[in-house]
């Protein structure tokens, strides 16, 4: 996705203590939080404004697959990728 958009990728290790912290901090401001939050969960940052773009599915890893392939067929990427090209 970052290589399509022509964007920098930032991957944060919920393992790492100073990631993880980072990562709670993007969550908490941004994102789908909860107590014990959901990842994947990804964020577009354009113009120094963030937008929370999509939560992993805690009903496993296929509903996840599921859902990214309909962000990828989203109108919303679509037009991300004409605006990067």
């Amino acid at each position: 996705m970052a290589k399509e958009l022509e964007a920098e990728l930032r991957v944060l290790d919920v393992d790492d203590p100073e990631q993880a912290r980072i990562g709670d901090a993007l969550v908490t401001k941004y994102g789908d939080q909860a107590d014990d939050y959901l990842v994947p969960q990804v964020f577009f940052e354009e113009k120094g404004k963030v937008q929370h773009v999509f939560t992993g599915f805690s009903e496993g890893v296929d509903v996840t697959d599921a859902r990214w392939n309909d962000f990828f067929s989203s109108r919303f990427y679509r037009s991300k990728l004409k605006e990067s090209s």
